[in-house]
């Protein structure tokens, strides 16, 4: 029967470890997605001669620009390790963040798998009546996507959330259903990705996706709540630090109201003679990653902006989530080395005065302990089977 429509609760999005990964360790589903959007656009030199009022042809040029983005409520880390993070299990100490985007690699595949009308993905597993085994359903496949673009946004009244851009080579609409073997059950596709090398397609290579589940973090954290974030400025509390409103959290200082990450990386492809499509996508150095604080304003403290200009010293800034009803830390995000770049004050009438800071800091290469991010999460574990393919 065919649906009448496609809602939230059809549909699952996965990540692959490799583009060449084709089995279900090989694969993941992403938790607590809030939104899914994708899009391709083609771009085309018209042939236009003397004599013809209209073109005679079409030619694409240049390789199709494949998007996708996506949302989800942070938890324990699982998602930003399937997205190829380094994410540390303890203190945030050793690793950079994004690591992992720094090398030269072919991408990662994408899954947007869409059951049956009325059916949740999460629950139509092969040994029930409604995933029975040959149910039909479709997958969309985005082949060699790069992140562009990572930000978490925490805010008074909303669940910390991440959102996430993508930019891909190819998209592959198939059908699929859902398949037993020997110890295994899940989700037929087919791959997506193109080789870079030569620009052929891996569409004829089949792909098993896991069965959806609820739950796939080990910590088994619904979602995380605003009231559980701590945000500490280190040294920049107002002493010649190189900012005017007090930054230390306490009956002095001022009150947090939102605070948002962002992580730029966009990414140029390369192109060459004899190929139709890019042998890479290598990121855009230097990575500036930034931190914006909107606070309701309380003491203000001695500070001088002369002064300010002086100051060549950094400080690091921690954001911490811990885990609801515990001290323990279920994220937390060490942005180190960063300085200060803006502040701004807000003041009207029937309003509270505001203050709105802006801080930044380059990315470190992989080996660098002493600028960028450095992640810790609760999760512990593979994301990815060892050798998955």
């Amino acid at each position: 029967m065919a649906r009448n429509r496609v809602i939230y609760q059809s549909e699952a999005l996965y990540v692959s470890d490799t583009i060449a990964s084709t089995g279900v360790s090989g694969n993941r589903q992403l938790d607590r997605v809030q939104s899914a959007n994708y899009n391709f656009a083609i771009n085309r030199q018209n042939i236009n001669q003397y004599g013809e009022l209209a073109r005679i042809d079409a030619i694409v040029l240049q390789p199709p620009t494949v998007g996708l983005d996506f949302s989800y409520y942070l938890t324990d880390g699982t998602n930003e390790r399937a997205l190829g993070f380094y994410v540390a299990t303890g203190a945030a100490t050793s690793g950079n963040f994004v690591s992992g985007h720094m090398t030269a690699t072919s991408g990662k595949n994408f899954y947007i798998v869409t059951d049956s009308e009325g059916t949740d993905a999460n629950s139509a597993v092969a040994s029930s009546t409604t995933g029975s085994a040959g149910a039909v359903k479709s997958i969309i496949g985005i082949g060699n996507g790069f992140l562009s673009n990572y930000k978490l946004d925490v805010a008074v009244g909303a669940l910390p959330k991440v959102s996430v851009t993508i930019e891909a080579a190819n998209m592959l609409a198939t059908g699929s259903y859902y398949t037993t073997g020997a110890g295994y059950s899940g989700i037929t596709g087919q791959n997506p990705a193109i080789n870079p090398p030569d620009g052929l397609s891996y569409s004829s290579t089949g792909v098993l996706l896991p069965s959806g589940q609820s739950n796939l973090g080990n910590s088994l954290i619904s979602a995380l709540r605003p009231g559980d974030v701590t945000l500490t400025f280190g040294a920049i509390t107002g002493d010649g630090q190189g900012t005017i409103g007090d930054l230390s959290q306490t009956s002095n200082g001022i009150h947090v109201q939102s605070a948002s990450l962002d992580i730029p990386l966009s990414r140029t492809p390369l192109q060459r003679l004899g190929s139709r499509f890019p042998f890479a996508r290598t990121v855009d150095f230097p990575v500036v990653a930034k931190l914006s604080v909107n606070a309701v304003l309380n003491e203000i403290t001695a500070e001088n902006l002369a002064s300010v200009l002086n100051l060549s010293n950094g400080t690091d800034l921690t954001l911490t989530i811990n885990k609801a009803g515990t001290a323990t830390p279920a994220m937390s995000y060490v942005i180190k080395n960063a300085r200060l770049d803006s502040e701004s004050f807000t003041s009207s009438i029937g309003s509270n005065k505001t203050v709105d800071f802006t801080f930044s800091t380059q990315i470190g290469g992989p080996n660098d302990i002493i600028n960028g991010i450095f992640v810790s999460g609760i999760g512990s574990g593979s994301v990815f089977s060892a050798g998955a393919n």
